[in-house]
């Protein structure tokens, strides 16, 4: 209960602020914040706390901490009295633990979809809210593992918050810290700032972050970025131009309709540094094929390229396979060791150690053996495996940050010149050859249906038996669809591969894609074979009885 003399109902009030005979406010200002973990959310709430009273002002926060950076936000919620306690003759106000759907003030989240879910659950008000949100996206797990492009819609996201708030401010907060070498809470504090929700001047919140210490001069300018976004009502950040959107250099990537030389300029630079300028000759002698057989069926360009602008695109993806080469590559590159320091916030004196475990089997074994000797090897594991023991593999620890985890990395990335002679790079060029044949047979009845056979080239991604799916399930399509099946019209061919497609990347499992398949009058893709493997189990009380069992 409040003390005796004070308003109850502006105490507990949970509406539009109050207002007495002086027109000041007499609610609280309740600000709602929705970070990631590790963005810094509980010291921006520690900041507005610390500004308010260094100003005179009772406030208070509360937080419900999160589960990890992606699978759950952290939420803040803080509330500050606009009048100060010198104001209130003695009285203090009673300040409330929890939010009140509608009754949110100023809502921010550093994510954009983590402010899409604070609108979702009913806080934000179009007749009171600030809504301010970062472009940015940090993609959630569910939106990883869809097999296909499962990221939800920025620009939806954002129409929903504009709709649902009294006004939107949208900036990319996380481009904002990184260029200030700041976390983005000093960013979000700056919009919160200069939102002018809070009755305190600008020196009062600056006072607070240069007296935290340590990286203040940094906070400082992200602070000063984000006050600038909101009281500039600064548009959203578009995302930056393609480097390789200016017209090529390279005559050969020049030689390319206009429309597709972007993704050209990309996919050559991209195979080059997979193998060597030998592939890359290759990558656009494969391009031109797509290229010529598009100008014969569209001569007018009415599609504009986008037969040679998709085919390109997948086509680079393809011929950069991950293997093992590519993959000690990667992890061994400068770039990656630099990101890890700056995600771990390691200082320039600090030490970062870096573990990688790998699990290598026999597929990522043979990768770089000659076909004839990687057959027998595979062969061998074959049989052990209908002998009903698992497949071959062994765990691997190693320390990428000692001289010698790096040093054999850097060996292995440096095997390159082996792959052309090993059994994994034969068997992608014979996949590859076939899909780009496929096109161009295509091409020469109906455009649609080659487009759709070069949009097919989404199915192959990922690595192991990802990977090894996706061309299972193209090579189906490519029998039974491409040059099989019973179709009135080549319209409902293509309309067949694009569902086909479609239902290809709706799961893993396939049962989308055989439904399709069998609703086209074509059949579904064979099961594939598993070993049964036996182990022995000895039950309770039993001593050395065993008993067989059968698992999947």
């Amino acid at each position: 209960m409040p003390p005796p003399g004070f308003s109850a109902a502006a105490a507990i009030h949970r509406g539009p602020p109050l207002v007495d005979g002086a027109c000041r406010p007499t609610g609280p200002i309740t600000i709602l914040v929705g970070a990631l973990g590790g963005e810094g959310g509980g010291t921006l709430a520690q900041w507005l706390v610390e500004a308010a009273t260094a100003a005179g002002y009772p406030a208070q926060a509360t937080s419900i901490p999160g589960v990890a950076q992606r699978t759950g936000a952290t939420t803040y919620y803080v509330e500050v009295f606009p009048r100060p306690l010198a104001d209130l003759s003695g009285r203090r106000p009673v300040l409330s633990l929890l939010p009140v759907p509608g009754c949110i003030d100023v809502a921010i989240a550093s994510e954009l979809l983590e402010a899409a879910r604070i609108v979702g659950s009913g806080m934000v008000s179009p007749e009171r809210t600030l809504l301010v949100a970062s472009t940015s996206r940090t993609l959630t797990t569910t939106e990883k593992m869809a097999p296909g492009d499962g990221r939800v819609d920025s620009a939806r996201l954002l129409d929903v918050a504009r709709v649902q708030s009294a006004r939107l401010c949208a900036f990319d907060m996380d481009a904002a810290a990184k260029e200030t070498g700041t976390v983005v809470s000093a960013v979000m504090l700056g919009a919160i700032a200069g939102s002018g929700t809070l009755p305190f001047a600008r020196d009062a919140f600056e006072a607070v972050v240069r007296a935290s210490g340590r990286g203040a001069e940094a906070s400082l300018a992200g602070f000063a970025r984000g006050w600038d976004a909101v009281r500039t009502d600064a548009p959203m950040a578009a995302a930056p131009a393609s480097a390789a959107a200016t017209p090529a250099a390279d005559p050969r990537v020049a030689a390319v309709p206009a429309a597709a030389r972007d993704f050209v300029a990309l996919g050559h630079a991209r195979v080059v540094a997979f193998q060597d300028e030998a592939y890359g000759e290759r990558y656009l002698a494969r391009v031109a094929r797509i290229a010529a057989a598009e100008r014969a069926c569209d001569p007018d360009g009415r599609h504009a390229h986008a037969l040679t602008r998709e085919t390109a695109r997948y086509l680079a993806l393809w011929m950069a396979f991950d293997d093992v080469v590519r993959v000690a590559g990667q992890k061994s590159a400068a770039a990656r060791f630099a990101r890890v320091r700056r995600e771990a916030g390691a200082g320039p004196d600090d030490v970062v150690h870096i573990v990688d475990h790998f699990r290598p089997g026999i597929p990522e074994c043979v990768d770089l053996l000659p076909p004839w000797l990687a057959a027998r090897v595979a062969a061998w594991d074959r049989a052990r495996q209908a002998r009903g023991l698992p497949p071959w593999s062994f765990p691997l620890r190693l320390r990428s940050d000692s001289a010698t985890g790096f040093l054999a990395l850097r060996l292995l990335a440096g095997r390159r010149g082996m792959r052309r002679r090993g059994a994994r790079f034969a068997r992608e060029q014979a996949d590859i050859d076939r899909w780009l044949a496929a096109i161009e047979r295509a091409a020469a009845v109906d455009w649609s249906c080659a487009f759709e056979l070069a949009q097919a080239g989404r199915l192959i991604k990922g690595y192991g038996a990802t990977n090894e799916r996706g061309k299972r399930n193209l090579a189906h399509i490519l029998d039974h669809l491409a040059d099989g099946g019973a179709f009135a019209t080549p319209e409902a061919r293509a309309d067949a591969l694009r569902q086909a497609r479609v239902a290809a990347l709706a799961d893993e499992g396939g049962q989308a894609l055989d439904a399709a398949l069998v609703a086209h009058g074509v059949p579904a893709r064979s099961p594939v074979a598993q070993p049964i493997r036996w182990q022995r189990r000895t039950p309770a009380g039993t001593g050395a009885q065993a008993h067989p069992e059968r698992t999947e």
